[in-house]
């Protein structure tokens, strides 16, 4: 089983939300997701959540990020130290 760490839209139309999930890389967008991780919110780019204890773990057992989720971990980190 392929896993990717990837964004899932929802919210309405014109207002995106998004969460950050863990799922099988042949589901849907928006389909079904094993864990979720975090959650995104472009309209408000500082709001923002990642649980980094579990993205890691699961970057351990082989799970491929998006670019999108590659730069919030990034700039999560940074705004961390």
């Amino acid at each position: 089983m392929s896993v990717s760490i990837h964004l899932n839209r929802a919210g309405k139309k014109n207002k995106p939300f998004y969460r950050v999930v863990v799922a099988d890389s042949k589901h849907r967008r928006d389909g079904k997701y094993i864990e979720k991780v975090g959650y995104y919110n472009p309209l408000k780019p500082e709001d923002f959540s990642l649980n980094m204890e579990s993205i890691e773990k699961w970057i351990s057992k082989g799970a491929k990020t998006s670019d999108t989720v590659q730069a919030l971990i990034r700039r999560y980190k940074r705004e961390q130290h």
